[in-house]
């Protein structure tokens, strides 16, 4: 019998005692992925059967299966779990953490279970306690499902469980070991014309494809590059422009060729609502879409419909590449969700996060994820259009609203060099001009300098280590960042936006000038010598004494 288990689960063994979920537990699963509740008894009394101990020992497995699935580590629950409010609590934290919460009960006759504990010195049980066991486990059995585990089984027999195979199952949508190069693609809306151009000036080739009756609507030109590169489509493909179905061609069939990755924008997820035949709002471009669906011929609208449909379907709502280094979604991803599966999660990659309040142009507040974002992994998102793309906490928005009359831009990874085409035209007038999107301090400073006027207590407190180019790493302590912490909050600027910091009252080596002790060319020659090329020098204040 074979188990598929995604591979971020919080497995929750659920059988009587004497059932074998320990046995089960170290047969199937790594020693560190399992936590006991009687091995959390005896870190907390020194025996693991004091019932007594019962509640401390599973508040402390509450407390290392949350650090566990915090850092996205499979963990198996060995508990009896027999009632549903035992095992309410470990769902909530699977959700909690946006793990898939999986059920396998092992239902094994009362008999079994009792003779195996007679033969454990250290667990002589009357027959009462095993009968209430597998009772309670009978009648949670039918109900496991609807109280929210995603993948429930039930081993009804010793054959049954003799017969286990694990499967792990990795994430649709970990694709870690695709290490690109990429050319990542913000919000397109149907300006398919600056597509191709973009296309063509990132180095990629047309190609026509094959013309067979199999192929049906997607008979379209698609684009592959002579250097294996692959396009990454950030979404919102359609509504606005004025070849949206065009567009949703060739990014069909680049995804389809293996030249080209797609995840869903909120407007694919309205448009396959729609679709759906659930109720929509026809705005905001979805009527567009829908006036090009209904211009197509009689005997290829409907068929094209469902196919549009099946595709929409399939796409990922975020994708973890290049190891984890590299992270796509439509709207962005918070590092705590990052490469999970939830709906919350979806949410996020479609919609991104509002404050919940209305700005003067009737649109939702953003509330700004990327200023708190502090993860190892790249994040590249559009949703939101800029006039320029940013970066800002190792995360960058491309969405430079094309459709809106600004330009279609490209981010190229690994190389991080950001390549555009401007619009052709003014597709759709944007409700909130794109010129809106800066305040008169943005234009003078860029995102990364505007949050970094905000000192973030949890950037400074506790024991640092910093890398340093010219030196070993130098670690400050928990007690010395403290007491600097006023002073360079106050009167220092932040040392990441100067060009060169200099010890304090360093100078120069002695000159082999005529009449000088020191003269700026050994200063010169110092930082030459360093690999510096460039330096900005400033007039020192004239100082005068009385």
């Amino acid at each position: 019998m074979k188990l598929t288990i995604p591979e971020l689960s919080l497995i929750i063994l659920v059988g009587a005692t004497g059932s074998g979920k320990s046995t089960f537990a170290n047969k199937y699963f790594q020693s560190t992925e399992i936590l006991s509740s009687d091995f959390c008894r005896s870190l907390v009394s020194d025996d693991e059967n004091n019932q007594a101990a019962t509640n401390d020992a599973f508040d402390v497995l509450h407390y290392i299966a949350s650090k566990r699935l915090s850092a996205g580590k499979l963990t198996v629950i060995d508990a009896t779990n027999v009632q549903p409010e035992d095992r309410r609590e470990l769902i909530a934290i699977a959700r909690q953490y946006h793990f898939f919460p999986v059920a396998i009960a092992l239902n094994l006759p009362e008999e079994i279970c009792h003779a195996r504990n007679q033969n454990r010195p250290n667990r002589q049980f009357g027959s009462h306690v095993v009968r209430r066991h597998t009772q309670a486990l009978r009648r949670s059995l039918r109900g496991l499902q609807r109280e929210g585990f995603r993948y429930v089984y039930i081993l009804n027999s010793l054959e049954d469980i003799e017969a286990v195979e694990i499967e792990r199952q990795p994430l649709w949508n970990n694709r870690k070991y695709e290490c690109g190069p990429f050319d990542i693609i913000g919000d397109i809306h149907g300006c398919c014309d600056e597509l191709e151009v973009l296309l063509g000036k990132l180095g990629y080739l047309y190609k026509d494809t094959v013309q067979n009756a199999d192929a049906g609507f997607w008979n379209f030109p698609t684009y592959y590059h002579p250097e294996g590169r692959k396009a990454v489509f950030l979404g919102d493909l359609v509504d606005r422009g004025t070849r949206i179905l065009d567009t949703v061609k060739l990014v069909h069939n680049m995804v389809v060729t293996g030249t080209g990755i797609c995840v869903p924008g909120n407007h694919e997820n309205k448009l396959l609502r729609k679709l759906r035949g659930k109720n929509v709002k026809i705005n905001h471009g979805l009527e567009q879409t829908l006036a090009e669906i209904a211009a197509l011929p009689d005997g290829i609208r409907e068929p094209f419909t469902k196919e549009l449909g099946k595709f929409l379907d399939t796409l990922i709502s975020h994708y973890v590449l290049d190891g984890g280094q590299l992270v796509v979604a439509h709207a962005g991803m918070k590092q705590e969700m990052q490469g999970r599966g939830s709906g919350a999660v979806r949410e996020f990659a479609l919609y991104g996060e509002s404050t919940g309040e209305i700005d003067e142009f009737g649109l939702p507040v953003r509330f700004n994820w990327a200023g708190e974002y502090r993860g190892e992994a790249m994040v590249v998102y559009g949703h939101t259009p800029v006039p320029e793309a940013e970066w800002l906490n190792n995360t960058i928005d491309i969405d430079t609203g094309c459709v809106f009359g600004g330009k279609l831009t490209a981010l190229r990874y690994p190389e991080k060099e950001l390549v555009s085409v401007p619009a052709a035209k003014v597709y759709c007038e944007p409700v909130k001009p794109l010129d809106d999107c800066r305040d008169a301090i943005y234009r003078v400073s860029t995102a990364q300098q505007q949050l970094d006027d905000v000192l973030h207590i949890e950037d400074v407190l506790g024991k640092r280590i910093i890398n340093t180019r010219l030196q070993n790493n130098i670690t400050i302590r928990e007690e010395n960042a403290i007491a600097a912490l006023e002073v360079m909050s106050r009167f220092a600027a932040n040392p990441k936006w100067l060009i060169y910091l200099p010890p304090t009252m360093s100078p120069v080596e002695t000159s082999l000038l005529t009449g000088y002790l020191e003269h700026p060319q050994q200063a010169f020659n110092y930082y030459q010598n360093q690999g510096i090329t460039e330096v900005v020098c400033g007039k020192s204040p004239k100082i005068e004494f009385p």
